[in-house]
């Protein structure tokens, strides 16, 4: 199976089926989701807050990663009509291939909302950003994979070793650092990091340039079975085990404005990725057939299949969360020492349910 990184600029539906139509692609992908819509939930007047009528549901720019299939239910769920359900003209906004520039497309206003790891959140809203946390998505979509060669099973059979990440501040290497730091390895000098292309990361590996790698799904998942690697952690099981990995995020003032959208959003959200927990085959063939990834059919059913779909924490469950994201990050020193965890997971977190 080949193994490469999508193109920025990958197609968003059947590129035929949206030339033939006319349809530019972003268009295609708000009347999918815009077919069917639901019973308005009424109207409530107020100073700077809309909610949806008959006929007018809200408009909504949500950012998204088109190649991650951890999006996948997003998209699917636009098609399906689930945002519709909930009143909401829902937008998909491809924001890019890694968490900056989610955060940039959040800042810069070219999206209301958008999801995204919580670790990739969490630096910058500590520095300022006017961005909420309102819903978790899902469990771990992370892997720590060895070559088998290097006999590493466990996380303490990683010291003196090499392992290769995509970036140096990534989201995955920051993961296994926080795994390391809480196995008793200094996660710097115990360890040995070094940095590869996205999509090399398994060739480094096969090489003998590193023992093992740490990268995201579905590529994680794609490269343990084309290299037979050995899966020594994830951010599903043991240390992660019930910690919260991807997570929705909110533009400060379009929440102020928006506060029932939201809402509304975080419930759509919840049920589609149950759905998705429930239905991986299908979602898995929807992704595979309408937005062309380049994976086969068999390793994006059975990645789906074993994400973690039933985590998605709101209000003071995901306050806690989040609380627990900082103070891992400040083991590894990339949240501030003096920052107070408790206080910052308040203020970044919006409660859907007050």
């Amino acid at each position: 199976m080949a193994l490469r990184r999508s193109p920025i600029a990958s197609g968003t539906l059947n590129e035929a089926a949206v030339a033939k139509s006319g349809l530019s692609r972003r268009s295609a992908l708000r009347l999918a989701g815009a077919a069917g819509a639901a019973t308005a939930l009424g109207f409530a007047g107020g100073r700077g807050v809309t909610r949806a009528i008959a006929g007018n549901p809200t408009k909504l720019r949500l950012a998204w990663t088109e190649v991650a299939a951890c999006h996948s239910p997003l998209a699917f769920g636009l098609a399906k009509g689930f945002y519709a359900k909930h009143d909401l003209d829902v937008e998909l906004f491809y924001q890019g291939a890694s968490g900056q520039t989610l955060i940039q497309a959040l800042a810069t206003n070219k999206a209301d909302a958008g999801a995204g790891l919580l670790l990739d959140w969490l630096k910058p809203l500590e520095q300022g950003l006017d961005v909420k946390l309102f819903v978790g998505s899902h469990g771990g979509c992370t892997r720590l994979l060895a070559s088998r060669e290097s006999g590493i099973t466990t996380l303490a059979g990683l010291k003196g070793k090499t392992i290769v990440a995509y970036d140096p501040a990534s989201p995955p290497k920051h993961s296994f650092q926080i795994a390391l730091a809480k196995s008793g390895l200094d996660p710097e000098r115990d360890v040995n990091w070094t940095v590869a292309p996205f999509d090399l990361l398994g060739e480094t590996v096969k090489r003998g340039q590193a023992d093992a790698l740490v990268h995201l799904d579905p590529w994680a998942w794609g490269l343990r079975k084309q290299f037979d690697l050995f899966q020594v952690a994830d951010t599903q099981t043991g240390l992660f085990e019930g910690h919260l990995c991807c997570v929705l995020g909110v533009n400060g003032p379009f929440l102020e404005a928006n506060k029932d959208a939201i809402r509304r959003l975080a419930e759509a959200n919840i049920e589609i990725h149950e759905y998705t927990g429930a239905h991986p085959d299908e979602v898995a063939r929807w992704y595979l057939d309408n937005l062309k990834p380049n994976f086969a059919y068999e390793d994006l059913h059975e990645d789906l299949a074993s994400l973690v779909w039933h985590d998605h924490p709101v209000g003071a469950e995901l306050q806690a969360q989040v609380q627990l994201g900082i103070e891992e990050l400040q083991l590894i020193s990339v949240i501030d020492q003096t920052t107070d965890p408790k206080e910052l997971a308040g203020r970044i977190t919006a409660n859907i349910l007050a």
